[in-house]
């Protein structure tokens, strides 16, 4: 099963995320099939690709909370 979910990297205090589209038996940083977009928690900044996204969600792969939440975010920021 697919999931969309967040690939951590940046510094030690400073998180950083890649929002991937990942098997869900592999390790959080594992080798992704696909990456979407990114997030920033300290800035609060986001982008993902989100015509990625719901093709990606058509296709059978599930969003973790946290992915679900940005992209509603997202989707309202563009909405306005």
């Amino acid at each position: 099963m697919l999931k969309i979910r967040l690939k951590r990297f940046g510094r030690k205090k400073q998180p950083s995320y890649r929002v991937i589209v990942i098997d869900s038996k592999k390790p959080r940083d594992g080798r992704p099939i696909e990456e979407i977009g990114f997030y920033n928690p300290i800035t609060n900044k986001s982008q993902i690709n989100l015509k990625k996204a719901t093709i990606r969600i058509h296709q059978g792969a599930q969003a973790t909370k946290k992915v679900q939440q940005i992209i509603k975010q997202l989707e309202e920021k563009n909405d306005q």
